[in-house]
């Protein structure tokens, strides 16, 4: 029976090399000359603390992460922005996490949307991917299409096709 899996999964290199770029780009800039700009991405937890001077600062310099990860090939969902930025002292902090692994609840998500679309497959949890099996090849590409459709705020990946 056909078969694939529905995993989030990120690289790290990959949110490394974003992060890296994004730091180079930020020391380039005329209109960041001389202020406080500071990166820090902890790879084993994989979570990134930017502190700037200013509020307007921390926005531009997030703009310039996500545009950067975008060029990466990243999905700019794979960073968690609910966390609100604090100040503390001079400087404006934000932690951002990065999602890697599908998450129980989101798992449930996407399996809830595949039995409301009405396919004929199965959709199983298994720890951080969803398996979607079906008797035909064209079910599960409906399938893929279908929850693409559905943007559930997660950075998707659709691997180990199998017929």
């Amino acid at each position: 029976m056909p078969s694939f899996d529905i995993a989030s999964k990120v690289d790290a290199q990959v949110v490394d090399n974003a992060v890296n770029t994004t730091s180079k780009e930020i020391t380039n800039r005329f209109d960041f000359k001389g202020s406080h700009v500071l990166f820090d991405l902890n790879k084993k937890d994989l979570v990134l603390n930017i502190e700037v001077d200013s509020d307007m600062k921390l926005k531009q310099v997030i703009d310039v992460l996500i545009s950067r990860s975008m060029k990466q090939g990243l999905d700019p969902q794979a960073f968690d922005m609910s966390k609100e930025p604090f100040q503390s002292g001079k400087a404006y902090k934000k932690t951002i996490p990065i999602r890697n692994g599908l998450a129980q609840d989101d798992a449930k998500k996407i399996v809830k949307v595949i039995k409301d679309a009405g396919l004929k497959v199965q959709s199983q949890i298994m720890d951080d991917i969803v398996r979607v099996t079906g008797k035909k090849i064209d079910d599960l590409q409906e399938v893929i299409a279908t929850v693409k459709a559905a943007n559930l705020g997660v950075p998707l990946q659709f691997i180990n096709m199998k017929s």
